[in-house]
């Protein structure tokens, strides 16, 4: 494998860094809600399975 040049390097580094494509405005704010909705529908989710595996828990401890 051949060395590269710092300058080489570099170079290489704007030539990539000029292919990548940012996301408009709309689409990053469209992302946001729609991450924050998952995870507001996640966490409403293992809120509800973790109260019935702790009811559950008690309720089988009371028969101890």
């Amino acid at each position: 494998m051949a060395k590269t040049s710092p300058g080489e390097f570099f170079r290489q580094i704007r030539a990539e860094g000029s292919k990548v494509v940012w996301p408009t405005r709309k689409e990053t704010v469209t992302t946001a809600i729609f991450v924050a909705i998952l995870m507001t529908i996640l966490a409403l989710f293992f809120l509800g399975i973790d109260s019935m595996f702790g009811a559950a828990v008690r309720w089988l401890l009371t028969l101890a």
